[in-house]
């Protein structure tokens, strides 16, 4: 199948209920830092991780070069580690090398997962964007991805978004692999659950959580109401 089939084929919605569940962990936060930030973040971050369970924060900054951005980062890979939150750094395999960041993600212009494995080593977790296309997702897991990501789901101004995927590409793909599969683009608590009840393992948000009205804590602790038990 080339991306073109792939564009062409319709999912039917009804896909994964055709094949028997497995159980799966239960959906997680992943959080995203905003594209700057400022010299109290550090203290927003700290806030957003005491105000409920998050599984993974990524640092993506914008208009900066590596330097800046590992000098941003001694603090919050500090604060993820004394919260066991993994720290993930977006785009850059160097800068993920040179900081030990726990994981790197990889957009569709940065690179191959198997050089980022044999420069990363085997625990460093990485992941890729998929966009709305099941021939990249599987891609990425034979290339040795640790999650792909689905996206956007929804209008989202934190970055320029050219796909829209329909919520049963995560019941496909959690039917047929057992690779995480993470829904992303503008997700918020109150739109968030059919991602959920469509099986992602984890939902990546940022703006509902760094700006919601009653600061970071609460952006995460809103999202407990739709984050459920095990799947089984």
């Amino acid at each position: 199948m080339n991306e073109k089939d792939d564009e062409e084929l319709t999912l039917d919605p009804g896909f994964a209920e055709r094949f028997a569940a497995q159980p799966r962990p239960e959906c997680q936060l992943y959080l995203i830092s905003p594209a700057s930030i400022g010299d109290g973040f550090a203290e927003s971050l700290k806030a957003a991780l005491d105000g409920g369970p998050v599984a993974a924060f990524q640092l993506r900054l914008k208009g900066l070069d590596e330097h800046a951005v590992a000098r941003a980062a001694e603090p919050l890979q500090r604060i993820c580690a004394e919260r066991d939150v993994a720290f993930i750094v977006n785009d850059s395999v160097s800068l993920a090398k040179r900081l030990g960041a726990d994981g790197v993600h990889l957009g569709q212009s940065d690179g191959d997962p198997r050089e980022a494995r044999a420069a990363l080593g085997p625990s460093v977790q990485i992941g890729v964007t998929c966009h709305d296309s099941r021939h990249l997702a599987m891609e990425a897991g034979e290339a040795g991805a640790d999650y792909v990501a689905f996206g956007a789901f929804f209008p989202t101004t934190t970055k320029e978004t050219l796909h829209r995927p329909d919520p049963s590409i995560l019941s496909w793909w959690s039917a047929l692999f057992e690779l995480p599969c993470v829904a992303i683009g503008g997700i918020t608590a109150e739109n968030g659950r059919p991602l959920v009840e469509a099986g992602a393992d984890f939902l990546a948000v940022c703006s509902a959580v760094w700006a919601h009205p009653q600061g970071p804590a609460a952006g995460v602790a809103a999202f407990q109401d739709i984050l459920p038990s095990p799947r089984t």
